[in-house]
C-alpha cells in the first residue's frame, strides 16, 4: 500500500506572496516536505524556486529589495500586450534558474496559467521553469502575455487563483493552501510613496518629481488617482482582487483543502515588494496558528 501523499497549493497575491517563504520555511523546520507543490502566479514563482534549490537565493534578494531597484526591472513600453514586457524580470530569472526543466525538479511541480484564447486553465508541469513560472504572473494588461507551444499564456489567477485541485490530480492525500487574499479582498492599497516615481526615456522607472516625459505622463495616468477617482491600476488590481475571491470561493467550496494557511497581509500593498520582511514574519506566524490543524490531518491520513 502506498503512503499518502502530502500537496502544497501556493496561491496567487502580487508582493504578497513573499508570505510563501516563510511559510515553506516553517513547513521545513518542523521536517514537513510536501511530496507535490503547484503555484499560481508569484506561488509558481515561490514553488519553482523552493523546489530547484533556489530559496535561499530568492530570499536573500527579497530581503534586499529596496523600491528604487525593483522599479528599475520594470521596462515600461508603449506596444504589445502589456504595460511592462517583462523582460528585465525574465532574464533575472534566466540567470538564476538557467536551463531548470520542471521534471528535474526534486518533486512534481505545476505552475498554473490560463489560455489567453480561449480562457482554460493550463497546468505546466514539464518544460522550461523560468519561462513556466514567467507565464503564470503574467497579470493581463500589466506583464505581456507569455507564448509556449503555440499558445498565449497569461496569469493562472484568473482561472486558479489557489491550485488545491491541481494538488489533487497529481496525486496529493493531503493538501496544504496557502491563502494570500482570506483577509484582503477589496484592499487594493498597491503601497505608499509611488507618487514620487518617474519614467526615464528609456522606460526605466525611477525617482523623481519633475519629469514630464511621454512616459512619466503615462505612468502617472496609469498609476496615480485622479482625485477621488481610482487610478487605472488600482482598477485593476480590485477587478483582479474580485476574480480571485470570487473564484476562490467556488472552487475550495467545491474542492476544500485539508489545512488552510491563511497569513494576515490586509495591511501590506500589492506592490510593496520591498516588504518581504514583514511578510516572509507573517507567512511563519500563519503556519504556525495552522500547525495543530495540520498535524491533526496528518496524523489521521497517517502521513509519515
Amino acid at each position: 500500500m502506498s503512503q499518502p501523499k502530502l500537496g502544497l497549493a501556493l496561491g496567487s497575491g502580487v508582493a504578497r506572496g513573499w508570505a510563501h517563504i516563510g511559510v515553506i520555511r516553517r513547513l521545513l523546520q518542523e521536517g514537513i516536505t510536501p511530496d507535490f507543490v503547484c503555484g499560481t502566479s508569484i506561488g509558481a514563482l515561490i514553488g519553482g524556486m523552493y523546489l530547484a534549490g533556489k530559496l535561499d537565493e530568492l530570499e536573500d534578494w527579497a530581503r534586499d529589495l529596496g523600491k528604487s531597484s525593483l522599479f528599475r526591472l520594470l521596462d515600461i513600453r508603449l506596444s504589445g500586450g502589456g504595460l511592462i514586457s517583462g523582460t528585465k524580470l525574465f532574464k533575472l530569472l534566466e540567470e538564476t534558474l538557467g536551463d531548470t526543466r520542471i521534471e528535474d525538479l526534486s518533486a512534481p511541480f505545476a505552475a498554473v496559467t490560463t489560455e489567453l484564447g480561449t480562457g482554460h486553465e493550463i497546468w505546466l508541469r514539464k518544460g522550461n521553469l523560468a519561462e513556466a513560472i514567467a507565464a503564470s504572473y503574467a497579470l493581463p494588461g500589466l506583464f505581456s502575455p507569455r507564448r509556449i507551444d503555440d499558445r498565449w499564456l497569461i496569469d493562472g489567477a484568473l482561472t486558479n487563483p489557489v491550485p488545491v485541485s491541481v494538488c489533487r490530480a497529481l496525486g496529493a492525500r493531503l493538501v496544504i493552501a496557502v491563502n494570500l487574499n482570506a483577509d484582503v479582498f477589496g484592499m487594493t492599497n498597491i503601497g505608499e510613496g509611488e507618487d514620487s516615481l518617474a519614467v526615464d526615456e528609456n522606460g526605466n522607472i525611477m525617482q523623481a518629481f519633475h519629469s514630464r516625459s511621454p512616459l512619466n505622463l503615462m505612468k502617472h495616468r496609469f498609476f496615480d488617482k485622479s482625485g477621488t477617482e481610482p487610478s487605472i491600476f488600482g482598477v485593476m488590481m480590485s477587478s483582479l482582487n474580485i476574480v480571485q475571491d470570487r473564484l476562490s470561493r467556488s472552487r475550495l467550496a467545491g474542492d476544500p483543502p485539508d489545512v488552510t494557511v491563511a497569513p494576515r497581509l490586509a495591511q501590506h500593498g500589492l506592490l510593496e515588494f520591498n516588504k518581504a520582511d514583514e511578510m516572509i514574519a507573517e507567512g511563519v506566524a500563519a503556519t504556525d496558528r495552522s500547525l495543530p490543524f495540520l498535524m491533526h490531518a496528518m496524523q489521521v491520513l497517517a502521513l509519515p
